[in-house]
């Protein structure tokens, strides 16, 4: 009866031992994983820290280029248009429409390339990029030798910044290649429509460009990239009845 007693205790004793084994060997494990979990946030925001970093020091790197290499000759661009109008005017002359398009268009480009490099230095928006402003960019294309028109569909709805930027830099370089390629009598339509949750602008011209797909290039790369990085598609070519167009949709919500 004792020897039962005693092997009863000792049975209890060991699954009482066993369990509190048990335990502290549980405990340990959670207190492992927590420690792993808390090491693999850190390595995580460390990368996260590098990678903001380099892309900081890849931003400023950037701006210090264009700064150094465009916003001289810009200005210098600027400034001899000016005098050469100014001397226009001084002997009684009216100054010439390509001189003014020159000193209008040297005159934003500085503008805006000092907008980009804030926008560099301290990842904010371009000023005075944006669909708001096509009515200008149309304007100075005119004052270019480009006859356009600018036209909305739609009912306007806001789109984040990053498209509404987008969207303006791709009708101005498709306004630029209008104005190299399309010859001088070429007419452009820049046409801007508001769909369900959508946003597209087409630029079309009726210029004696190209009669077969484009070879890629700097400009049109560029734009691809950035429809792309906004959740957009990008279509480009001639036009049956002659001319090119380009034409971009966004989604309304930004990156998809």
């Amino acid at each position: 009866m004792r020897t039962d007693r005693g092997w009863s205790r000792f049975y209890a004793l060991g699954w009482l031992a066993s369990a509190l084994v048990a335990t502290v060997a549980f405990r340990q494990w959670q207190a492992y994983v927590r420690e792993v979990e808390r090491r693999a946030e850190e390595a995580e925001q460390t990368r996260e820290e590098a990678a903001r970093r380099r892309a900081v020091e890849e931003r400023l790197h950037i701006a210090r280029e264009l700064h150094d290499s465009l916003t001289h000759s810009i200005s210098v661009i600027k400034l001899q248009a000016g005098v050469a109008a100014h001397l226009a005017r001084k002997r009684g002359e009216d100054p010439p429409d390509a001189l003014l398009a020159i000193q209008d268009a040297s005159a934003d480009a500085v503008r805006q390339l000092r907008g980009t490099l804030d926008a560099l230095r301290e990842d904010v928006p371009v000023d005075g990029v944006g669909i708001e402003n096509l009515a200008s960019l149309v304007q100075r294309a005119r004052a270019s030798g480009v006859r356009s028109s600018l036209t909305f569909e739609g009912r306007p709805a806001p789109a984040p910044a990053e498209v509404d930027q987008a969207a303006y830099r791709v009708v101005q370089e498709a306004l630029t290649n209008v104005s190299r390629h399309g010859g001088s009598e070429a007419t452009a339509s820049v046409r801007v429509e508001y769909g369900p949750g959508t946003i597209t602008v087409r630029v079309e011209d009726d210029g004696a460009g190209c009669t077969a797909p484009p070879r890629p290039g700097h400009g049109l790369t560029g734009m691809r990239e950035r429809v792309t990085a906004q959740g957009g598609s990008l279509w480009t070519g001639p036009r049956p009845n002659g001319g090119f167009a380009v034409v971009a949709e966004f989604p309304l919500t930004g990156r998809a």
